[in-house]
């Protein structure tokens, strides 16, 4: 049986992020496990995470793991990131996601050409990204992360001023976790797909592997447009 390169990476950089000693069963089913650390949630939240039909789960202690695991012997594996489900089986006060993670290798990227855009390249740090993030509100702001890239941002402008842009964090694993934002008048224009290709071909040019992590729906229509694979889903659960 053939190997999925992604999917070994995949499964690599959240067992990573767990920061514990755990691994995706490789028979399928869930593994949980207790790390105040965990990489996978915001601190003291359950995090988890499914993939190729197994899934990890991180607590923030050995009391909420033994509640988590009596409630997710219930489930089967691709309920545990149905935010619904897991609300009628656990103590539910906030949960995050959940979102899908997506994928791509060389061979299976599809490049978008700018056409009659200009694709920019801005530091990180550069205040216009920052009005763009202003344009786009807190919300969508900080579901993109683009304070947050170390790569270069690629930019659009209109009338000078940035209304879309992309980048990525570097992540273990060599991982390159990307950041896709558009300002609200200017969705639905190609510009994500632009910006997200130009994004994706510079780390694939570094030798990284690019991480698409969405949760609207346009989102995933992008990545899947530039040739990502989804291979599972995540979410954070806080517990009551």
């Amino acid at each position: 049986m053939s190997i999925d390169p992604l999917l070994v990476g995949a499964l690599g950089l959240w067992e990573c992020l767990a920061s514990a000693p755990v691994s995706f069963p490789t028979a399928g089913g869930v593994r949980v496990v207790v790390s105040p650390g965990s990489g996978m949630c915001p601190a003291g939240w359950v995090g988890v995470v499914a993939l190729g039909g197994s899934a990890i789960v991180t607590a923030p202690s050995e009391d909420a793991a033994a509640i988590v695991r009596d409630a997710f012997a219930t489930l089967p594996v691709e309920a545990v990131v149905d935010a619904e489900a897991i609300r009628g089986i656990l103590p539910v006060a906030r949960i995050l996601g959940p979102a899908a993670m997506a994928y791509v290798a060389p061979d299976g990227f599809r490049p978008v050409a700018p056409g009659a855009l200009t694709v920019e390249q801005l530091p990180g740090g550069h205040p216009d990204l920052r009005q763009l993030e202003q344009l786009a509100g807190d919300g969508d702001a900080g579901e993109a992360g683009l304070d947050e890239i170390t790569s270069p941002a690629f930019v659009v402008r209109e009338a000078g001023q940035v209304v879309a842009a992309a980048g990525y964090r570097a992540w273990p694993s060599r991982t390159a976790h990307i950041s896709v934002l558009t300002a609200p008048g200017w969705r639905g224009r190609g510009l994500a797909r632009v910006t997200g290709s130009a994004t994706t071909t510079h780390a694939l040019a570094a030798g990284l592997r690019p991480q698409w992590r969405a949760r609207v729906p346009g989102s995933r229509r992008v990545a899947i447009a530039l040739g990502f694979r989804e291979l599972g889903a995540q979410l954070s659960i806080e517990l009551a």
